[in-house]
């Protein structure tokens, strides 16, 4: 099953989505797509990597996500992607020859071949004012195209706020 969990900054996502993993019963692998850039995100890179349960696989791919997922997913496996919007801005901040849309089309094409549960973790940012720089106009707007097109081949969409889940599409059973 694929599923996409969307919701703010400390919205209770990723919490959310690492109990699901959790529960899921099988492997679980978490890609992790942040990249330690300064000594703040290194602390929350560290956090992150210590709070998770020592027997679950842990794979840092900022890029190549779609092979990421195609070289890991298995029928017992439980990948879970933590965030898509990092991979985004990465993405985008690397955005030679085209790169964002290759790696988003890669994505989109592989996510609904792949076997065992997938868990994509998302902020939403579109709720907010239209930003001032073109730059970050255009990562909220890739953003919600993304999660559009993720949300067609997903079975299940939650948004997260104040810790609690909300379901979109499909159900929570």
């Amino acid at each position: 099953m694929r599923n996409l969990i969307l919701g703010g900054a400390r919205s209770g996502k990723s919490a959310l989505a690492e109990r699901l993993a959790a529960a899921s019963g099988g492997e679980v692998t978490y890609i992790a797509t942040a990249q330690a850039n300064d000594e703040e995100m290194a602390a929350r890179i560290a956090h992150h990597r210590a709070s998770r349960p020592a027997h679950w696989q842990s794979v840092e791919e900022p890029l190549a996500l779609a092979a990421a997922l195609r070289r890991h997913a298995r029928a017992d496996r439980c990948l879970l992607v933590d965030c898509l919007t990092l991979w985004l801005s990465n993405l985008l901040r690397h955005d030679d020859e085209g790169r964002f849309a290759q790696e988003r089309d890669a994505l989109l094409e592989v996510l609904p071949t792949l076997q065992g549960q997938v868990l994509l973790v998302s902020n939403e940012v579109g709720l907010g004012i239209v930003p001032m720089g073109a730059l970050t106009r255009r990562f909220v707007d890739e953003a919600g195209r993304l999660h559009q097109a993720l949300a067609e081949r997903c079975e299940r969409v939650l948004f997260v706020a104040a810790g609690l889940p909300l379901v979109i599409k499909g159900n929570l059973a």
